[in-house]
Protein backbone atom coordinates (compact mmCIF):
# COMPACT_ATOMS: atom_id res chain seq x y z
CA UNK A 1 0.00 0.00 0.00
CA UNK A 2 1.35 3.43 -0.99
CA UNK A 3 1.03 6.12 1.63
CA UNK A 4 -0.25 9.38 0.19
CA UNK A 5 1.92 12.40 1.01
CA UNK A 6 0.00 15.61 1.37
CA UNK A 7 2.01 18.81 1.22
CA UNK A 8 1.19 22.47 1.48
CA UNK A 9 -0.69 24.48 4.01
CA UNK A 10 -4.22 23.44 2.94
CA UNK A 11 -5.48 26.98 2.34
CA UNK A 12 -7.37 25.98 -0.80
CA UNK A 13 -10.95 27.21 -1.00
CA UNK A 14 -10.55 30.03 1.54
CA UNK A 15 -7.67 31.62 -0.34
CA UNK A 16 -9.35 31.09 -3.70
CA UNK A 17 -12.42 32.90 -2.37
CA UNK A 18 -10.38 35.70 -0.77
CA UNK A 19 -8.55 36.25 -4.07
CA UNK A 20 -11.87 36.61 -5.91
CA UNK A 21 -13.46 38.90 -3.31
CA UNK A 22 -10.41 41.18 -3.08
CA UNK A 23 -10.19 41.28 -6.88
CA UNK A 24 -13.86 42.29 -7.06
CA UNK A 25 -13.37 45.04 -4.44
CA UNK A 26 -10.34 46.38 -6.28
CA UNK A 27 -12.18 46.30 -9.62
CA UNK A 28 -15.17 48.20 -8.20
CA UNK A 29 -12.89 50.80 -6.60
CA UNK A 30 -11.00 51.19 -9.89
CA UNK A 31 -14.23 51.74 -11.82
CA UNK A 32 -15.37 54.30 -9.26
CA UNK A 33 -12.05 56.16 -9.45
CA UNK A 34 -12.10 56.09 -13.26
CA UNK A 35 -15.26 58.22 -13.05
CA UNK A 36 -14.55 60.29 -9.92
CA UNK A 37 -10.88 61.16 -10.47
CA UNK A 38 -11.33 63.03 -13.78
CA UNK A 39 -14.25 64.96 -12.29
CA UNK A 40 -12.16 65.88 -9.25
CA UNK A 41 -9.15 66.75 -11.39
CA UNK A 42 -11.24 69.34 -13.22
CA UNK A 43 -11.26 71.28 -9.95
CA UNK A 44 -7.49 71.15 -9.68
CA UNK A 45 -5.73 70.29 -6.44
CA UNK A 46 -8.66 71.39 -4.29
CA UNK A 47 -11.05 69.16 -6.24
CA UNK A 48 -8.75 66.17 -5.84
CA UNK A 49 -8.21 66.90 -2.14
CA UNK A 50 -11.96 67.32 -1.65
CA UNK A 51 -12.63 63.93 -3.24
CA UNK A 52 -9.94 62.09 -1.27
CA UNK A 53 -10.80 63.74 2.06
CA UNK A 54 -14.44 62.60 1.91
CA UNK A 55 -15.05 59.91 4.55
CA UNK A 56 -16.66 57.39 2.20
CA UNK A 57 -13.84 57.72 -0.33
CA UNK A 58 -11.23 57.39 2.42
CA UNK A 59 -12.93 54.23 3.68
CA UNK A 60 -13.16 52.80 0.15
CA UNK A 61 -9.49 53.65 -0.43
CA UNK A 62 -8.54 51.99 2.85
CA UNK A 63 -10.45 48.85 1.80
CA UNK A 64 -8.64 48.97 -1.55
CA UNK A 65 -5.24 49.18 0.18
CA UNK A 66 -6.02 46.29 2.54
CA UNK A 67 -7.48 44.23 -0.31
CA UNK A 68 -4.44 44.86 -2.48
CA UNK A 69 -2.02 43.87 0.27
CA UNK A 70 -3.95 40.68 1.15
CA UNK A 71 -4.40 39.76 -2.53
CA UNK A 72 -0.69 40.24 -3.15
CA UNK A 73 0.24 38.26 -0.02
CA UNK A 74 -1.77 35.23 -1.13
CA UNK A 75 -0.33 35.31 -4.64
CA UNK A 76 3.30 35.81 -3.65
CA UNK A 77 3.05 33.31 -0.77
CA UNK A 78 1.77 30.68 -3.19
CA UNK A 79 4.66 31.39 -5.56
CA UNK A 80 7.19 30.96 -2.72
CA UNK A 81 5.48 27.73 -1.56
CA UNK A 82 5.38 26.27 -5.08
CA UNK A 83 8.86 27.17 -6.33
CA UNK A 84 11.18 27.64 -3.34
CA UNK A 85 11.95 24.28 -1.77
CA UNK A 86 14.54 25.07 0.96
CA UNK A 87 12.46 25.84 4.05
CA UNK A 88 14.82 28.49 5.43
CA UNK A 89 14.91 30.43 2.18
CA UNK A 90 11.13 30.17 1.84
CA UNK A 91 10.64 31.44 5.39
CA UNK A 92 12.99 34.37 4.76
CA UNK A 93 11.09 35.24 1.58
CA UNK A 94 7.76 35.03 3.43
CA UNK A 95 9.04 37.39 6.13
CA UNK A 96 10.51 39.80 3.56
CA UNK A 97 7.24 39.79 1.60
CA UNK A 98 5.21 40.49 4.73
CA UNK A 99 7.52 43.33 5.77
CA UNK A 100 7.31 44.96 2.34
CA UNK A 101 3.52 44.56 2.04
CA UNK A 102 2.79 45.81 5.56
CA UNK A 103 5.23 48.68 5.06
CA UNK A 104 3.67 49.73 1.77
CA UNK A 105 0.13 49.43 3.13
CA UNK A 106 1.07 51.44 6.21
CA UNK A 107 2.70 54.12 4.10
CA UNK A 108 -0.36 54.33 1.84
CA UNK A 109 -2.71 54.62 4.82
CA UNK A 110 -0.48 57.32 6.34
CA UNK A 111 -0.67 59.29 3.08
CA UNK A 112 -4.44 58.78 2.93
CA UNK A 113 -5.02 60.06 6.47
CA UNK A 114 -2.73 63.06 5.99
CA UNK A 115 -5.10 64.54 3.43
Amino acid sequence: MVKRVVVGAHYGLKDWLVQRVTALLMALYTLFMMVAAPLAAAGGYEGWRGLMSHGVVQFATFLFIVSLAYHAWIGVRDIWMDYVKPVGVRLALHVATLVVLVGCAGWAVQILWRL
